[in-house]
């Protein structure tokens, strides 16, 4: 990483503005920004390009999308970590939460074992190691349906670097799979049960809810205190939902599923982030509320890139032609979900904050990324 760096004749994308101007780099962090068209000794003109904030990424399936490529075929962990985070340096993030399952099924026609603190381990031991392109930390998904989630979350402590939480239930007739038809394709093609075994397989899961639910909440809430993470809920689905979210202490919703559940939020103070697929798609392919239809509402406030990297720039931009407004479309992807983490240092393009930023620009309608730093270190 040089001393200093100058980024030139670029269209900032500043907190609630645009303008031409250039940012100064130095030591990791931005040091000046000015404006105007010129380009200073020594500086590179980005030519008229947008320049952000790096992406700040909250809820991603992608490390585990290398860990099993296709079905059945385990990947090695630091090979597939290393190429995780290369692919989302690619595509702007600088930021991410890499979302890890704990909570566990042991019956054996549909088990899912655990697997988190392992690779939770390895990836830390990589960070060590400085061998991240960019800055990670961990999204622990504790899912309540399940046998273990106790046992697997006291597995992790307070360097774990565990900034998220977020509350899964995924009970057969309701949340996300309240349309037992979709849960059942998805299924079937998982783990090829026919239908006695679907279900079976969903006579369990009720039964693990039954069970261990209520429990599981108070321990994940528990657990996210305990690590000083915050804590989110997972597709709310109603305004009940949602007021025992807000008496969590949740201040963050992945996935509402229902505009009644996205009132619900804003009316408790808590942030609606949706899925980028979803918005670039033009609905979800749960059959749930269309993240369009929220931004239309003014009910949406940060975007994730669920289990497509390369869609969280694509939606900002859309986002921002939907509301006329490039720079509050990006600030969903960059500001919003730094500051519903807690991380003030980084999501602006300020004078002081770190120089995690993307260089990018518009071809027929599509982002075209030209660059990618972190802390002022070229990453792609």
């Amino acid at each position: 990483m040089t001393d200093e760096l100058i980024l030139a004749n670029a269209t900032l994308v500043l907190p609630g503005e645009t303008l031409r101007g250039s940012v100064r780099l130095v030591a990791g962090e931005i040091a000046d920004i000015a404006t105007g068209s010129g380009v200073p000794r020594g500086g590179t003109d980005l030519e008229g390009d947008f320049l952000s904030p790096g992406l700040v990424e909250l809820h991603t399936d992608n490390l585990e999308r290398h860990l099993q490529p296709r079905p059945g075929v385990d990947w090695p962990h630091a090979a597939a970590i290393l190429a995780h985070d290369a692919e989302l340096a690619g595509t702007g993030i600088t930021t991410v939460f890499d979302a890890m399952r704990v909570g566990s099924v042991s019956r054996k026609a549909s088990r899912y074992g655990s697997y988190a603190r392992g690779l939770a381990s390895e990836l830390l031991e990589l960070r060590a190691a400085d061998a991240l392109k960019i800055s990670h930390f961990l999204h622990l998904r504790a899912e309540v349906c399940s046998d273990t989630l106790v046992q697997e979350l006291e597995e992790f402590g307070t360097k774990d670097r565990v900034g998220l939480v977020s509350l899964m239930d995924h009970t057969p007739g309701q949340r996300q799979f309240r349309d037992l038809s979709k849960l059942e394709a998805y299924v079937k093609g998982k783990h090829g049960f026919d239908d006695v075994g679907f279900q079976a397989h969903i006579a369990h899961l009720k039964m693990l809810r039954d069970t261990y639910g209520d429990l599981h909440e108070v321990e994940a809430v528990k657990a996210a205190r305990r690590f000083g993470a915050v804590l989110a809920s997972h597709d709310d689905t109603t305004a009940q939902q949602v007021a025992t979210s807000a008496n969590h202490g949740i201040h963050l919703a992945e996935f509402p599923t229902t505009v009644e559940a996205a009132r619900a939020c804003h009316v408790h103070d808590i942030k609606v982030m949706m899925g980028a697929p979803n918005l670039i798609r033009g609905g979800s392919h749960s059959g749930n509320v269309a993240a369009r239809e929220l931004a239309e509402l003014e009910l949406l406030d940060i975007v994730s890139s669920d289990y497509v990297p390369a869609a969280l720039l694509m939606s900002a931009v859309k986002l921002g032609e939907i509301w006329g407004d490039m720079a509050r479309g990006l600030a969903t992807v960059t500001q919003a979900p730094a500051e519903a983490v807690e991380l003030f240092d980084r999501g602006r393009l300020e004078v002081g904050k770190r120089a995690d930023l993307i260089r990018f620009g518009l071809v027929q309608g599509a982002t075209a990324l030209r660059g990618t730093w972190s802390r002022g270190r070229r990453v792609a």
